[in-house]
């Protein structure tokens, strides 16, 4: 893939993202791109960064580990969100390596990353990633359980939840799922709602998401 490619295509993201966010009459800068590089190399990345990209979105801990700590030492700014699912035995290493964790789903979850981040002294950001569409193979809180977790994590766990995130089901029309995690965040007193990706972030960002994850739309197809 070449180089100037993704650039240029960055460059339509962001003015996509400008153009959704004044229709919403919302402030642009508010909504920060997620670029989504999971499997890309190291050498497809850089020239993201080089154009001024600065939050990147993994889905595993080993891939990430492997990409990002000779990056950062290039770009000490960057920062880093693991979009995708996290085992609990990944906690302590998810903690040193992330800045943002949107995929908090599950008590047992919520009691690792506890026991880490008490011991390091080093807390990501976190959301709480919700089953908006009830699918059996995604995970994710379902939403009739969204306010007891989130409750649990704050006061069981000690956990500041910031967020909220979700994947919706292809096949669906996604505003109706953005909209129902727009009410279980603004219930909830999160400020953070991470959704919307390459094909519909736009009606994300009408319906107030704070980060949208954007990878084929600026890296091409995997």
């Amino acid at each position: 893939m070449g180089d100037t490619g993704s650039v240029e295509r960055l460059g339509q993201v962001r003015e996509a993202i400008v153009r959704a966010a004044r229709d919403s009459e919302r402030d642009p800068s508010s909504i920060p791109l997620v670029a989504v590089s999971k499997t890309f190399p190291a050498e497809a990345i850089e020239p993201v960064l080089a154009a001024g990209q600065r939050v990147f979105g993994e889905n595993y801990v080993q891939e990430a580990k492997a990409k990002w700590p000779a990056l950062r030492e290039r770009y000490p700014d960057a920062e880093i969100h693991l979009i995708g699912p996290l085992q609990s035995n990944k906690a302590k290493e998810a903690i040193q390596l992330f800045d943002v964790i949107h995929s908090l789903d599950r008590p047992s979850l919520a009691e690792a990353l506890a026991k880490e981040i008490a011991k390091v002294d080093r807390a990501p950001r976190l959301l709480v990633q919700v089953n908006t569409g009830e699918e059996p193979q995604k995970g994710g809180v379902l939403p009739a359980d969204v306010d007891a977790f989130i409750r649990s994590c704050r006061e069981e766990h000690g956990l500041a939840i910031e967020g909220l995130m979700c994947i919706p089901p292809a096949e669906d029309p996604p505003s109706p799922h953005f909209a129902l995690l727009n009410n279980m965040a603004k219930r909830n007193g999160l400020p953070l709602l991470s959704m919307g990706m390459s094909a519909d972030f736009e009606a994300a960002i009408q319906l107030d998401a704070t980060h949208v994850r954007v990878g084929s739309a600026i890296f091409g197809n995997r």
